[in-house]
């Protein structure tokens, strides 16, 4: 049930912090969603929204979510969808097209650093469903996986709605995408209800609208790319946006002293390897900055900088160098700063 919020809060990339005592109620949703956890925060709420009622409308939001866009569960929208071998139009809901056609707005625009096709090689390096394999794929094996893989492919028609891919192999992976979306979606109904100070976290994304329990902006710790330790590098103070961060320090696998992240560049089949250990992209929406995070990950350091400040992207760049973490910001993000 919703009670009062007294503690921090610690999700996956990012830390959300109050600072000294509150000064006005808050009240807290929290539980599991989408293999991961999920925190709502809500300041001062009326007491028509302070009950079961939103309690159940969050649950049943959430629940839609992953019915539709997880590839953990066979009877979910995509994983139906992956199933279906066909190449013909595949009839989908709004919901699903409208998800996937935003999300390859990511993939034309980063030219393929973010890919929702990605899925094959994902599975084929062990992070998908099937588990983890005890040694990297051979080459021969990555080159054959591939074929499956292109966002090019995978094509819609969202005014029927359906979607159609290029070979019955390939396999959507929205992981990147579905979290920001569950954010969007609770911020929407939180909306609906008329609340105007509150955050909404999944798994490290998150969206923050108004202020704190202090009447101040609220105060997002970025996590130290650390696989060691869960501690903030940094704090921003934003308000009436997004924050997501996409890093490579937490799932990976190790395999004769080297490591392999789980973020796979669909352009090689392989694991990154750069220097870039994360990135944070703050914007309007969840979904987006998720995905766009993921993308200028892929991209490294210099590429994913570039784009960004092409874009006009508001991004925070964690690299690894030989004396520690190494800070890079576009000209958008230094505009919150001040």
């Amino acid at each position: 049930m919703i009670r009062f919020r007294e503690l921090v809060v610690l999700p996956a990339t990012l830390l959300f912090v109050a600072c000294g005592d509150a000064r006005l109620p808050e009240f807290e949703l929290s539980g599991s969603t989408m293999g991961t956890t999920f925190n709502v925060v809500l300041v001062s709420p009326h007491e028509a929204v302070a009950g079961e009622s939103l309690e159940s409308r969050i649950a049943a939001t959430l629940s839609g979510i992953d019915e539709l866009t997880s590839t953990w569960r066979a009877d979910s929208e995509l994983a139906e969808f992956n199933a279906n071998p066909s190449t013909d139009w595949i009839s989908v809901s709004a919901e699903l097209c409208s998800a996937i056609e935003r999300a390859l707005d990511v993939s034309r625009l980063s030219d393929g650093a973010f890919d929702v096709t990605v899925g094959p090689l994902v599975n084929l390096w062990g992070f998908g469903p099937n588990g983890r394999p005890g040694e990297p794929p051979d080459d021969a094996l990555i080159e054959a996986t591939m074929a499956y893989v292109g966002y090019e492919g995978l094509l819609t028609r969202c005014s029927e709605p359906a979607m159609q891919k290029r070979h019955g192999g390939m396999y959507v992976d929205l992981s990147g995408w579905a979290k920001g979306h569950a954010v969007d979606k609770v911020a929407e109904l939180l909306d609906e209800y008329g609340l105007r100070d509150y955050l909404v976290e999944i798994g490290g994304e998150l969206r923050v609208r108004g202020h704190n329990a202090e009447g101040r902006k609220w105060a997002i710790a970025v996590e130290a790319p650390s696989t060691t330790t869960r501690r903030p590098h940094s704090v921003l103070r934003v308000t009436d946006t997004s924050v997501a961060t996409s890093g490579d320090y937490r799932n990976y696998f190790e395999h004769d002293g080297q490591r392999y992240s789980h973020t796979i560049d669909a352009r090689t089949g392989r694991p990154v390897a750069h220097d870039l250990a994360a990135v944070t992209v703050v914007s309007e929406s969840a979904a987006w900055a998720d995905a766009m995070a993921t993308a200028l990950l892929v991209l490294g350091p210099e590429s994913g900088l570039a784009l960004a400040e092409s874009l006009g992207i508001a991004g925070y760049f964690l690299v690894r160098s030989k004396t520690g973490i190494e800070e890079l910001t576009t000209t958008r993000f230094e505009l919150l700063r001040h």
